[in-house]
């Protein structure tokens, strides 16, 4: 089993079998806004991976402590000795919701796909040399090198390898939304609900439930993903009963949330990092001298302290990863947290920056930490001498205003630490931003191709130190979530990607 996703303690799951008592019913699940797809392989955005991993699955997944374990696949693997060739047997008599049986053909097809399309993909397509059937319930990948983080993203599901009927995939864009997953798609009203009602043809693993891995019993009946954009909106229905759960709250409300009758809160620690991400390929900061002012303009404390208030909710850190992270190193740290409008505006002077061009930003208030950040953000590339201006969009609209990078200069954003660090979207080339040079290239190579979890370790170290250099992307430090749960709600476990098979209500 490859291991190289192992963090060094176990992070938010604990294992749990649903408690013999289970009821089913209807849960209402607030969620920050309209998911721009329901295509997972055609978007990293986190609302979209939410709410499909409840229809779709992938050959692979992760257990508690981050360990790839196997979901569509029978089993782990078998991996030839030169790390080139993935021999993998599927599970037999898997259903879709359409009914038909899940084969070989439909699995081929999918992870073809995936290459061609999703972002996560097109990461492994420079390795990718053949996925082909053999017999009905096996397939062989074969690479044209060793690729070490190769079963990390056919697990992720995020820009995800999810299995679909192979008759459906010759729409593009997708026009049907068909899975393996324990609910399927029942409505979708635009702006109003996503309707997921239970797949009674779903055939759970045998392993008691352990993270994203083992058993998923569908128990509830019905599963509703409800956009609300407004944080407060989302606060209100929480704390009075509407909604069993809500995304993504502001910590200035912890209190309110921990008062309340109805349902009590939901903390991640640590979550993950908000990040800047820097258009490397047109504009104002396609120049890597311009994205250096860039770094030392911003005061990451005082983005920080406006976005989440409580500093129990925040560090300021510039390491990818936090200590106790098997990933954490402090290389190329030290361009990190400067908050110097001064030097800052001597350097864009240098690297030829006139002050006619703005730095356009593109933020979303459905995430209040996100927009917040962008306000203390301008102002202080404003006392760098440099023009602003923000641009404030609904998720979906900034997703795919984004994919043009004639209209923005820096977008803000989101992600948990994750268990393997190409799985970070920036690791794609094809990420918006596009950071895609021979310097990147040149550090991630060997870190890709290196089996060696030791040796992956110190070739990381190397990348971080890429990365601060050519500086793609601004790291503003690391948060704790905060969502929130029903009280009648049973047997939740938290996640990054909060799912709800195994889960009961009371109501």
């Amino acid at each position: 089993m490859l291991r190289n996703a192992l963090l060094a303690a176990p992070f938010l799951f604990l294992s749990a079998i649903p408690n013999p008592s289970f009821a089913a019913g209807v849960i209402n699940v607030a969620t920050i806004g309209e998911p721009p797809t329901l295509d997972p392989m055609a978007s990293t955005a986190d609302v979209v991976g939410m709410t499909t991993q409840h229809i779709f699955e992938t050959l692979f997944t992760f257990d508690a402590e981050w360990n790839v374990v196997p979901l569509l696949a029978e089993a782990m693997p078998t991996v030839s000795a030169d790390g080139q060739t993935y021999d993998i047997t599927l599970r037999k008599g898997i259903k879709f919701h359409d009914g038909s049986t899940m084969t070989s053909a439909d699995v081929v097809a999918s992870v073809e796909r995936w290459v061609k399309i999703a972002s996560r993909g097109k990461q492994i397509a420079p390795y990718f040399t053949s996925i082909t059937a053999k017999g009905d319930d096996a397939v062989q990948i074969v690479l044209s090198k060793p690729y070490a983080p190769l079963l990390s993203l056919l697990a992720f599901n995020n820009s995800a390898a999810v299995i679909m009927p192979k008759a459906n995939l010759a729409d593009d864009p997708l026009t049907k939304f068909i899975g393996t997953g324990p609910y399927l798609l029942k409505e979708r009203k635009a702006d109003q609900y996503l309707q997921l009602t239970r797949f009674d043809g779903y055939q759970p693993r045998s392993e008691a439930a352990n993270g994203f891995g083992g058993a998923r019993k569908a128990i509830l009946d019905e599963i509703r993903f409800v956009p609300v954009p407004d944080a407060n909106t989302r606060l209100e229905g929480a704390i009075s009963g509407q909604f069993d759960y809500a995304d993504s709250l502001a910590p200035e409300t912890f209190d309110r949330l921990k008062g309340s009758d109805a349902s009590e809160p939901v903390v991640l620690k640590p979550y993950g990092a908000p990040v800047f991400v820097m258009n490397t390929k047109e504009g104002v900061l396609a120049k890597k001298e311009m994205r250096h002012a860039i770094q030392a303009a911003l005061n990451p404390e005082d983005m920080l302290l406006a976005a989440f208030g409580n500093p129990e909710f925040f560090a300021v850190n510039g390491a990818l990863y936090p200590e106790g992270y098997v990933w954490h190193t402090e290389e190329g740290i030290e361009r990190y947290g400067n908050g110097d409008p001064e030097t800052a505006a001597s350097m864009a002077k240098e690297a030829g920056y006139d002050g006619e061009k703005p730095i356009r930003i593109l933020t979303s208030r459905q995430y209040e930490f996100h927009y917040k950040m962008a306000q203390v953000a301008a102002e202080y590339l404003k006392a760098a001498g440099f023009k602003v201006e923000l641009g404030v969009f609904d998720w979906a609209t900034l997703t795919t205003r984004r994919a043009d990078p004639k209209l923005w200069d820096i977008f803000i954003t989101h992600g948990p630490f994750p268990p393997e660090p190409i799985l970070n979207g920036w690791m794609s080339d094809s990420y918006p931003g596009w950071w895609a040079t021979p310097a990147k290239t040149a550090a991630v190579e060997p870190f890709i191709a290196e089996p060696d979890q030791e040796k992956r370790k110190a070739l990381w170290a190397e990348i971080q130190k890429t990365f601060y250099e050519e500086a793609p992307v601004y790291k503003v430090g690391d948060f704790n979530a905060l969502g929130s749960k029903k009280k009648t709600l049973k047997d939740f476990q938290p996640s990054p990607w909060p799912y709800f098979w195994n889960v009961s209500t009371a109501n």
